[in-house]
């Protein structure tokens, strides 16, 4: 397909597009599954009051709530893919917001629910369980709501907090739109005087440029206007972790950590063994780093040199046949059943795969998983595409073993856990490719491809984490978080995590600043524990074959019914100890070693 000139969506051909038939045969049928859905909140306000009445009531209201969630799951994805594959498409958009409308309906209707439940003494629910086996099922959900009741206060105050929520997110829309909207930051010039636009999403592409002096000027340019502004983001940031202090008192919590991992049945220990691990492994961070600097040919190493790629490039066309042949082969190891799944979204058009005017950018694994799941792509024939099939398809399977195995009550899955499945595809392709090669050149640039996931994900991601941990005790002690403290506390990490062969310049100090997780809480240590639980879990299959693939399968299996820590023991990964990060940040020190040597 020539991606050059992007066609409109009425030309790309059916085969390379997705099939909404199977969800909805029309817009026509949809629209009655809408008119059909108007009647949920009704049915869920006749329950306001009642919850606890009897075994035969909660079952009741229980089994409503799947039904509610199997109809909203078609009604709502159908619109988000139609809107998707056509963002310019106005009819697309139009039905996108009457379902968003009839989801803030209905649970609008139902927001009495969780508090009944709570509230619900433990030996009376414990008679609903011992009367009605068929209430069993629900068990898991039902334990979920009532996990933090200790923490839940009375109506009253309950109703005063989630006035006081719409108040929280401020800091984050603030901070979004003065990042995103407000701050201008002009052109910066390359080592031939040529001029590139600069913002917030061109700066990382900047940084990825072989020109060093187009780097330089991206870098000293990007963090001179958050300078200007430290101040201003420095109040923003503060006022965000007051909230977060707010409600950590309000319920009762020791720290804004325990408060925000509560709701994800996260214990703290996890976070903290994360940068514990991560501590015990920064000499392979610092060889790295040693590396770089080397074979950039560079006297100083700065921070604008961090993205811009260390191979010379090696890249082949990879066309989406070849693509889809190879992720076969490499996911071969995860038995006949799983590269059947695997064959039957490619042959039955789940994924929608090129680019074509007005589609969303980027990729996903779409929320819907029945009849089957969606993948969005847009396919290059590159590598990086390669990779993205692997990782959208892990998610898909994911999705459709949770689906196929769970009752609907516990079909979904937590963050926690939802970048796994996506991540040991990943490893497992990146496996079979190093085993299939021995070329030095094409080997060193799968393997920096590798390393330059390990070290986005895990070192960074780790170090982020340990910035917001330490801004969050300083908020806790009533410290106002400062442009001055801000900045000294981030540079610090800095030198921490890059080391000695890294210069790091005055100016990286402001990059707290342009990082909106921040602004999040508590988020981004799992995108390191995930990537660490992956390449642990991609290592036992490797190693130990039928076993590890049929413990992993029934991880894949289990959906949410179990706590995300208990549902990665079943593969054989405990994320309660350091062990699983240590592991995998040995596997990044093994492979900086075979890159020293392939490149003498």
């Amino acid at each position: 397909m020539d991606n050059k000139k992007l066609p409109k969506r009425s030309e790309v051909p059916e085969e390379f597009t997705w099939n909404l038939k199977d969800i909805f045969v029309d817009d026509t049928a949809w629209e009655k599954a809408l008119d059909d859905a108007k009647a949920y909140p009704q049915k869920v306000s006749a329950y306001a009051g009642r919850l606890s009445e009897s075994a035969a009531t909660l079952l009741e209201y229980m089994k409503l709530q799947d039904e509610i969630s199997l109809a909203f799951e078609k009604i709502f994805n159908y619109a988000m893919l139609k809107s998707d594959e056509d963002t310019g498409d106005g009819n697309a958009q139009i039905m996108k917001g009457k379902a968003i409308n009839a989801i803030v309906a209905v649970n609008g209707a139902g927001a009495f629910a969780v508090p009944e439940i709570i509230m619900i003494p433990e030996e009376r629910l414990g008679g609903f369980f011992n009367e009605c086996k068929e209430l069993e099922v629900y068990r898991r959900p039902i334990e979920v709501m009532r996990h933090s009741r200790e923490h839940i206060l009375s109506p009253e105050c309950e109703a005063i907090l989630a006035q006081a929520g719409e108040m929280a997110g401020g800091p984050e829309t603030i901070g979004g739109i003065l990042r995103n909207a407000d701050m201008k930051y002009g052109e910066v010039a390359d080592s031939k005087g040529g001029m590139h636009p600069l913002s917030s999403g061109t700066f990382v592409l900047l940084e990825e440029s072989p020109d060093r002096e187009l780097r330089k000027n991206a870098f000293m340019r990007c963090y001179e206007k958050y300078g200007e502004l430290k101040n201003t983001l420095a109040a923003i940031l503060d006022a965000q972790f007051k909230q977060l202090v707010f409600f950590m008192n309000a319920r009762k919590y020791n720290s804004t950590l325990e408060a925000s991992l509560d709701n994800t049945e996260v214990p703290t220990e996890v976070y903290r063994n994360l940068i514990e691990a991560v501590h015990s492994n920064l000499d392979k961070m610092y060889k790295y780093v040693a590396l770089r600097k080397k074979l950039l040919g560079v006297d100083e190493l700065h921070m604008y040199d961090v993205y811009t790629p260390i191979v010379a490039d090696a890249a082949k066309e990879i066309d989406f046949e070849t693509a889809k042949a190879t992720v076969r082969e490499a996911l071969s190891v995860l038995g006949p059943d799983y590269v059947a799944i695997l064959d039957e979204g490619f042959n039955n058009r789940w994924i929608d795969i090129y680019e074509n005017e007005g589609k969303r950018s980027g990729a996903y694994s779409s929320d819907i998983s029945r009849p089957h799941p969606y993948v969005l792509l847009n396919h290059n024939n590159n590598l990086d595409s390669m990779f993205t099939l692997a990782h959208e398809m892990g998610h898909a399977i994911h999705s459709y073993h949770s689906t196929k195995y769970q009752p609907v009550c516990t079909s979904d899955y937590v963050i926690f856990v939802a970048e796994v499945a996506s991540t040991v595809n990943e490893v497992l392709l990146m496996k079979h490719l190093l085993k299939k090669t021995t070329d030095k050149k094409e080997r060193a640039y799968l393997i920096n491809h590798f390393l330059e996931s390990f070290k986005g994900t895990v070192y960074r991601q780790t170090m982020f984490a340990e910035f917001e941990l330490e801004i969050g005790r300083m908020a806790e002690n009533a410290e106002t978080l400062t442009a001055d403290n801000l900045c000294a506390k981030y540079l610090e990490l800095n030198k921490k995590y890059f080391g000695p062969d890294m210069v790091s310049d005055d100016e990286i100090s402001l990059e707290w600043a342009r990082i909106p997780h921040f602004f999040y809480n508590y988020y981004v240590f799992q995108y390191a524990t995930g990537f660490s639980a992956a390449v642990a879990i991609a290592e036992k299959i490797l190693k130990e074959g039928e076993p590890a693939v049929k413990a992993y399968k029934q991880f894949l299996s289990s959906g949410s019914s179990k706590d995300p820590i208990s549902l990665l023991k079943i593969a054989g990964v405990d994320m309660s100890t350091p062990e699983p990060v240590s592991d995998g940040l040995k596997l990044f020190g093994e492979l900086v070693d075979e890159m020293e040597k392939i490149s003498g």
